[in-house]
């Protein structure tokens, strides 16, 4: 892709978005924001959430052992 179709490219889409109304940016912002996983888990699948719940799990059963 040449620099002049890219320039091209950008100010065509950067124009569709300043056309856009306030409200359906902010709407489209919104909804970005809310499908955006939890940073550990993104970066590292669902190992983190594991641990968690076993960290969890043996916290349980150490508290049920000291009553």
């Amino acid at each position: 892709m040449k620099t002049n179709d890219y320039v091209k490219y950008m100010t065509e889409q950067f124009m569709n978005y300043i056309d856009q109304p306030k409200e359906v940016r902010e709407q489209h912002k919104h909804e970005k924001e809310e499908s955006k996983e939890y940073l550990p888990s993104r970066m590292f699948g669902l190992l983190p959430l594991s641990l968690a719940l076993y960290k969890r799990k043996l916290n349980e059963r150490r508290n049920k052992k000291s009553i």
